[in-house]
């Protein structure tokens, strides 16, 4: 099915949001003292390495950032055909009494915050969870809500919401697909 692509974020309004999400955390957390961010992979990885280095150039402290693959903690891992690829977990500090902040590009159904959650509450017990992510497109299943969201962006079920970061695509910006109807496939 072909689609049509619009950009919703530049590369400088994602560098607002992202701006304005490290004074949010900083703000909700009086500072980054025993704070953690864990990008989810593959592009929340990259969401929370820019994370880190706002954080760290506002606040001129240090914060750990970890690398969470949550494939083995999927709920729909049994209804893949093929051999999921496992990149790994790249968590080097103690998660226990830590103010941990997942961190995605976006929040759909709520199913990967889920996973994620529960592979985290597997190393230990943190002090508290806290959700960021760039794009919040809606469609909950289960009752999970962002902490810090980039944009929020209303969608129907049949767009894809596309994050787009340099370092795996070669450009920054958020774009939605929507499917062409007959009309403007014609």
């Amino acid at each position: 099915m072909e689609r049509n692509r619009s950009i919703i974020m530049d590369e400088a309004a994602m560098q607002r949001a992202i701006t304005r999400i490290a004074y949010e955390i900083i703000e909700k957390n009086k500072g980054v003292d025993n704070l953690a961010l864990i990008g989810i992979r593959r592009r929340g990885v990259l969401m929370a390495d820019r994370l880190q280095k706002k954080l760290e150039e506002l606040e001129g402290k240090e914060v750990p950032n970890g690398i969470l693959d949550i494939t083995f903690y999927r709920d729909d891992l049994s209804l893949m055909s093929e051999m999921p690829v496992i990149n790994g977990t790249d968590i080097d500090f103690m998660i226990i009494g830590k103010k941990l902040i997942l961190v995605d590009d976006v929040l759909f159904t709520g199913r990967t915050a889920r996973a994620a959650m529960e592979a985290v509450m597997e190393m230990g017990r943190p002090a508290k969870i806290e959700l960021a992510v760039m794009v919040d497109r809606g469609h909950r299943e289960l009752p999970i809500r962002a902490d810090y969201v980039g944009k929020n962006m209303p969608t129907s079920r049949n767009e894809v919401v596309h994050v787009d970061f340099e370092e795996l695509d070669g450009k920054n910006e958020v774009f939605l697909e929507k499917p062409l109807c007959k009309e403007e496939q014609a």
